[in-house]
Order: C-alpha cells, then structure tokens, then sequence
C-alpha cells in the first residue's frame, strides 16, 4: 500500500506442510499451459483495502488501477477475478500466497529487496514516490520543518521506512491503513503524513482543505507478486503487461484511474 514493509519468510517446513492440505486447478484458458489456480475458474487476488485509486471498495464492488490491470491477467487466462481484503502484513511476508489463499498479490506494492526474499513478482507496473500530506495552511514542505512536530505513517509501508530513516526529531505516529491515516491528517491528529504519491494526490482531489506539499525521490515500482517459484504465473503477468503496453490498453486503465496519460519514463 503503497508501498508496504516486510515481515520474516515462514519457515520451509511450515509452508509445505500448509500447501499439502491444499489443492489447485490448472487453468483451462487460452494461455494458461501449466498455470495452477487455488479455485477452479478464478484467479484469486489477495490485497488490502482501501488503497484508492488502486484498490478499494465502490458500493459492494471492489474497483481500482490493480483491480483493472489484473483483470487483464484473468482474461487472458478466460477466468474471472475473485479479490479477498487481508491484512497487509500476511500479503508481503508471502504468507497469504505461501498457504494458497490467492494467486496473486496486487496490493500498490513497491518492489523490494526485502520482500523479493518472501515474493516473486512481476515486471513493474507502475512508477512511485513518497509524497507529504498536510492541510491547507500549515508550513509543512521538509521532514525536516515537521521537527518537534507528528507525522502519520502507514504500518509496514516504504512511507514508513523512508521517514524512520529521514524524518529526525519527528513523532511518527503509526495507522494501520490508508484511510486512517488520511483522518488523522485531516482532523488535526497530526500534523502531516507520508504516503505513496498517488493515493496522496487521489485524497487532495476530493478533500479540497488538504494538500501535498512535497514528493521525495525515492524511485519506488510496483509489482504484481507471486508465491516464491511459481514462474508460470509471473511468466503469465508479464506477457500480459507487455502486451497492454503495447496494444493500448495500460494506458486506457491509466488514463482512467490517474486523468492523464502515463509519463513516458514510466515505461
């Protein structure tokens, strides 16, 4: 979310004790050739709500850019997409894909060193930084001016880490998820907050007293992830990304979600 922290890898034994109780369907789609899902007829998709414009819930239904970008995978496999809402930290450990409650992870994750040890993923989908979030009004554009000051955080996130290691003499107060976070920021809480820009920039279009004040270079990307292994999916995501770059369709699901086009060093 955006970009998210990671937890320790589940020892081996565990994990294969886990996957033996369970069961998967190869995939019978165009494409699919050696592809095993957890449900027959579905790909399964773990992330962690809400995480606005790239997942969260719109009535009953669940709608974003990773939403969108991994209904491409499920089309080309001729299977529907299933999405199940869990905790944060379960998606990066690895922990949710290791014991086969998705295929997939599509969670606004930046790719890492720490969780390529828990994950595989994909080719990257999509261009990140950190950003700061602060009402309207307030002087806040450094870490350095919030000295004294709190600073919201979102638990596990690349935010997170970025103002541990950046934000000295700051009060880093930590929520659990985007939407608190975003609140605290608003009611006063605190005084600003840090998160992946997008979603940042997403809140200010609807929340008219807030404003981002800075972005930092931290040249993050996101990744579909997979369970560790499991290279006829990735193999699968990645030609299916390749293929929207290329016919169009990445920069219709952009355009859509974001209100321009990508930014061509995106790609």
């Amino acid at each position: 979310m955006s970009a998210r922290s990671a937890l320790p890898v589940i020892a081996v034994a565990a994990v294969s004790a886990l996957l033996a109780g369970c069961t998967s369907t190869k995939s019978s789609g165009s494409g699919g050739g050696d592809i095993s899902l957890v449900n027959s007829g579905k790909l399964t998709t773990c992330t962690h709500l809400p995480y606005p414009p790239f997942q969260s819930k719109q009535g009953k239904k669940i709608v974003g850019f990773d939403v969108d970008m991994v209904d491409l995978v499920a089309s080309a496999l001729d299977v529907k997409q299933e999405i199940v809402d869990t905790p944060f930290e379960g998606i990066q450990s690895g922990e949710d894909l290791n014991t086969n409650q998705c295929d997939v992870a599509a969670a606004g994750m930046t790719i890492t060193d720490v969780r390529e040890k828990n994950l595989d993923f994909s080719a990257p989908y999509f261009e990140a930084t950190q950003a700061l979030l602060t009402t309207k009004g307030k002087p806040y554009k450094t870490l350095a001016g919030l000295k004294g000051k709190k600073l919201a955080v979102q638990q596990g996130t690349t935010g997170e880490s970025y103002a541990q290691k950046h934000a000295k003499g700051v009060k880093l107060v930590q929520f659990e998820d985007l939407a608190l976070l975003l609140t605290a920021v608003k009611t006063g809480q605190t005084d600003a907050g840090i998160n992946d820009n997008g979603v940042l920039y997403d809140y200010v279009k609807d929340n008219a007293d807030t404003t981002v004040t800075a972005e930092f270079d931290t040249g993050e990307q996101y990744g579909i992830a997979v369970r560790t292994g499991n290279d006829a999916l990735r193999k699968k995501i990645d030609a299916v990304l390749k293929d929207a770059r290329a016919d169009g369709s990445y920069d219709r699901i952009y355009k859509k979600w974001f209100g321009t086009a990508p930014k061509t060093d995106a790609r």
